[in-house]
């Protein structure tokens, strides 16, 4: 009995802290419900095409990105509806094939830049935004002095995952002539529904972007940046510089918030694109984010330590009242990660408690011994996480579908246990920084990027009319692929199909220069391997076997050559008749 009273006696301080957030998640609720703003005029065609195109300068810090930033360089490049752009790319020079991969692009596409870091990485990403800005710049200069050009007017940031909307730039140079900071929405692609962890970042996404910003801007808080889709008036960069010697702050872990909350403190005019749908798929930046327990941890522990620890120490709680609030927002999850799995355990077991008495007529043992305003604190922190849950199911079913937003009170829970552990390290993280006087480093997540389908980039390419795309998935012979098909009926040449292919997969195509290949690496594979995926190395660079194949590298693929060399696999995608040119001649005996 003794044990049963201490325990209800503890829960009460616990029970008072949920209310008060939970009150504070409900005001937030009403505000949206109850409240209006003026909606941001919502630009038509006509007008995004009559807006003069200034220019614009993408921002893409990279570090050990080389498995993905060539397809999303290609993906982007192929399918942006703006004309006036440059991608601005970052690579630090200790990372030699990431610089390599972007290399590639620039070989290919004028339109992208490599931008050499003065130092060796990884630092931060703010630092390495800091570089490719100077590197902007240093462009502009030589560019005015031979004639062919002018200053940048926007800059946007971007991530090596991101597949950006062929709008976004349209959207934000219209924007950008009334606001200093133009967001465009985020939102994570779709997974499947037994990913808990990556659908957790959906549910979250949705529900901060359908509730959380648009109240955050009709109460006048500042809007912290994403970090991606972001565009930022040149002038208000350059007047940031001034001020604090640097635009973006190389010791912040999340230089995006520092920035946002800056610039609405030099008063510049901030806005969020609201999100809006498309032939049913919204119009946001999208990308995978962490799939994995581990990845999520670690992203997230960078956002609790630069949000709410790096925040508190640089701004404190100073500032008016408006903005303490959105401090207090933005902070509260330090206490809240930290006892929602508690609080999640208490729930159910006195739920399973409540079940057990029931049905078995035995006393409650919580319930005798907590007063009675307690139990009415607990309903209430019920019937509110019971709403806000709902909330954020409506939301997520809103970008994601109702079977999607159904399970999204289960992944909450599972979000709980995932921002324990996240803010257990970040408060480790930072600790660990004062006691020895360090800079908190960049833990960076490794990224993926999403395939396109074929269809989609012939007709982007113009290489096939969408009709004919269509028609042929239609008819299309089981166990012929469509590219095949294509070509069985001559509607594209096999050059087009591998151009597509090689966009695809974010991979180089054409043979290499024989003085490239080392015939000795020729032989590292068996010949048996050689014929049955159509691959062959052809030389070894800075821990990287280089291969050639004729197709797009499958799962089965990448794992049986993973069991064969302990190098990093790159690949070349070559036509099957240039594979067995190389053949012939490296390896006649071996391979027929």
């Amino acid at each position: 009995m003794g044990f049963d009273h201490w325990v209800a006696t503890c829960l009460i301080p616990l029970a008072i802290w949920i209310l008060l957030s939970g009150i504070d998640d409900l005001w937030i609720a009403l505000v949206m419900a109850f409240t209006s703003r003026k909606p941001l005029a919502r630009p038509s065609e006509a007008e995004l095409i009559r807006t003069p195109e200034r220019p614009i300068a993408i921002f893409v810090p990279l570090w050990r990105e080389h498995r993905v930033i060539g397809q999303m360089l290609d993906h982007n490049l192929a399918a942006i509806r703006y004309s006036n752009y440059q991608f601005f790319v970052g690579v630090y020079p200790n990372d030699a094939a990431t610089a390599r991969a972007v290399a590639e692009v620039v070989e290919r596409d004028a339109r992208v830049r490599l931008c050499l870091c003065s130092h060796d990485g990884p630092t931060s990403k703010g630092d390495c935004l800091n570089e490719i800005y100077a590197a902007m710049v240093e462009a502009e200069k030589t560019e005015s002095e031979t004639g062919r050009g002018g200053k940048f007017a926007i800059v946007m940031t971007h991530d090596a995952e991101d597949v950006i909307h062929p709008d976004s730039l349209r959207l934000i140079n219209r924007y950008s002539l009334e606001y200093a900071m133009v967001q465009m929405p985020v939102l994570p692609l779709p997974t499947g529904l037994r990913e808990l962890t990556h659908g957790l970042y959906c549910d979250e996404f949705a529900e901060f972007q359908t509730k959380d910003i648009p109240v955050r801007q009709r109460l006048g808080g500042f809007l912290p940046a994403n970090g991606v889709g972001t565009g930022f008036e040149r002038a208000a960069l350059d007047r940031l510089a001034a001020r604090h010697g640097r635009i973006f702050d190389p010791d912040c872990l999340t230089e995006d918030y520092e920035n946002g909350f800056r610039l609405h403190a030099m008063g510049y005019r901030q806005t969020f694109i609201p999100l809006r749908f498309r032939s049913g798929q919204p119009v946001a930046t999208r990308e995978y984010f962490p799939r994995t327990l581990r990845a999520a941890v670690r992203q997230r522990s960078r956002w609790v330590a630069g949000i709410a620890l790096q925040g508190w120490q640089n701004h404190g709680w100073s500032g008016p009242w408006r903005q303490v609030y959105w401090f207090w927002r933005d902070r509260k999850g330090l206490v809240g990660n930290l006892i929602s799995p508690f609080a999640n355990l208490i729930f159910f077991t006195m739920a399973a408690e409540a079940l057990w008495c029931a049905a078995t007529g035995h006393p409650r043992h919580f319930a005798s011994h907590a007063p009675a305003w307690a139990l009415r604190i607990w309903f209430a922190t019920y019937w509110m996480a019971l709403l806000q849950m709902s909330i954020r199911a409506a939301a997520s079913a809103r970008v994601y579908g109702w079977r999607f937003g159904m399970l999204s009170p289960v992944r909450s829970l599972w979000g709980n246990l995932v921002n324990f552990a996240a803010t257990l390290a970040a408060l480790r993280q930072f600790a660990e920084a004062r006691l020895h006087s360090q800079r908190l480093t960049w833990r960076k997540t490794d990224h993926m990027y999403p395939r396109p389908r074929l269809g989609e980039l012939l007709v982007r390419l113009r290489v096939v009319p969408l009709r004919e795309v269509e028609d042929a998935a239609l008819s299309l012979p089981k166990g012929v692929r469509l590219g095949e098909y294509l070509m069985q009926l001559h509607r594209m040449s096999e050059d087009s199909l591998y151009r597509a292919l090689s966009l695809q997969g974010g991979i180089p195509m054409g043979r290499p220069a024989p003085g490239e290949v080392d015939r000795l690496t020729t032989r590292v594979f068996p010949a048996d391997t050689i014929r049955r995926w159509k691959v062959m190395p052809y030389r070894v660079t800075e821990g990287q076997l280089l291969t050639v194949t004729v197709d797009l590298p499958s799962r089965a693929m990448a794992r049986h050559l993973a069991g064969l060399s302990s190098l990093e696999i790159s690949y070349r995608l070559v036509q099957p008749r240039e594979f067995e040119e190389l053949t012939r001649e490296y390896l006649p005996s071996r391979v027929y």
